[in-house]
């Protein structure tokens, strides 16, 4: 088949694509390499700033490359934010490219409308980044967010693709659970895809000092848990200054923060996910345990009966520090969680077997009820 990946997160589309070269298929991947983060990609659509003059440069920077995405057998969005434009631009190309290419597929691969609706609106989560149980957790993020996807050009855009794509892919069980209520027929869940064939594994011994790693966006420290999570770790530090020791990656390139990572022991994600995140199964693939979103849920979605190598946490300082105390005091299990940890990335999340799921639904997906695909 021919593709086009258009959009980035964290280097899913990226990684998806070397997996779908791998079993043959052309693959195009279109986006602006995740801002800073700067994954690769086939196709740059990066814009300098979010000034009206760059705007205008981008949108003639798009009009030169739209004649290029054409003729695909499958075009994917990563997103309803797959430009650097407001959505209710972006939904004229994505309009343009459902017209030219034979199917399109919708990533629920992160924050959008159908997801923020079922944390604030439908409560459909026991914690998520709107609420810890029954009280709403409201900070200027949350606010923004949820006025910014849940009404307006985002919501008609994001509905809009829902409703008009082929398919759609959930990444996360809790994306998954988003999206299920209303499109159950075109829904499916994919795992996340790990080239892990470059990544050193070592199994982790037990240690005399267990080093717990954090990598902290400034931006974006209150949706990760960080803002959370660091304070606990130093109290535990100078509690435990002669069992545990703390390495902090605070806004560095990600090759500095992967050589920070692999010293470590234990690594702290996300404290508001069900599901380990594409950063998580990297530490997870390297042997590092990871102290994220490990519920029942994720566990059931891939018909994990063994393994359970995630460190869970209710996202409360009480849970936090009582899971981190569990690991300083437990320490002679880390070799068993290490082992699971990569044996979980290799039994669920290699990219050329996630990348032939997708081709696969692909495939399967995007016909009509009649049977007949849409023009």
């Amino acid at each position: 088949m021919k593709i086009l990946l258009i959009g980035e997160f964290s280097g899913l589309h990226w990684t998806l694509a070397q997996g779908l070269r791998q079993l043959g298929h052309q693959v195009t991947v279109a986006s602006d390499g995740d801002g800073w983060k700067n994954y690769d990609r086939d196709i740059h659509l990066n814009r300098k700033t979010n000034s009206k003059w760059e705007g205008i440069k981008y949108i003639g920077k798009l009009l030169c490359v739209l004649p290029r995405l054409k003729g695909y057998d499958v075009v994917q969005f990563i997103n309803p934010c797959f430009l650097s434009l407001k959505p209710e631009k972006s939904i004229y190309v994505y309009r343009y490219l459902r017209k030219h290419n034979k199917k399109v597929f919708l990533g629920a691969f992160g924050t959008d409308h159908y997801w923020v609706k079922a944390g604030v609106i439908n409560h459909i989560y026991r914690y998520s980044d709107f609420n810890i149980g029954d009280t709403p957790r409201i900070t200027p993020r949350t606010q923004q967010v949820s006025l910014e996807t849940l009404h307006g050009g985002t919501a008609d855009s994001n509905i809009e693709m829902a409703e008009t794509c082929d398919g759609i892919i959930a990444c996360l069980w809790e994306y998954y659970a988003a999206y299920q209520k209303d499109f159950p027929d075109k829904l499916t869940y994919i795992p996340l895809p790990i080239d892990y064939s470059k990544i050193t594994s070592r199994i982790r011994q037990e240690p005399e000092k267990v080093n717990f790693f954090i990598g902290i966006q400034s931006a974006r420290s209150d949706a990760k848990g960080t803002d959370i999570m660091y304070p606990i770790l130093r109290e535990i530090e100078q509690q435990y200054p002669d069992r545990c020791t703390v390495t902090v990656a605070q806004d560095v390139p990600f090759e500095q923060y992967e050589r920070m990572m692999n010293e470590a022991d234990v690594q702290l994600d996300q404290i508001y996910s069900y599901t380990p995140s594409m950063n998580s199964l990297l530490a997870m693939a390297k042997g590092l345990i990871v102290v994220s979103g490990g519920e029942p849920e994720n566990y059931e979605i891939l018909n994990e009966q063994e393994l359970r190598p995630i460190i869970n946490v209710y996202p409360t300082p009480e849970d936090i520090r009582k899971q981190l105390i569990f690991l300083i005091e437990h320490k002679n299990l880390i070799p068993k969680l290490s082992k699971e940890s990569i044996e979980y990335v290799h039994r669920h999340h290699n990219y050329v077997e996630v990348a032939r799921k997708y081709a696969a639904f692909w495939q399967e997906a995007g016909t009509n009820r009649n049977g007949s695909q849409h023009q």
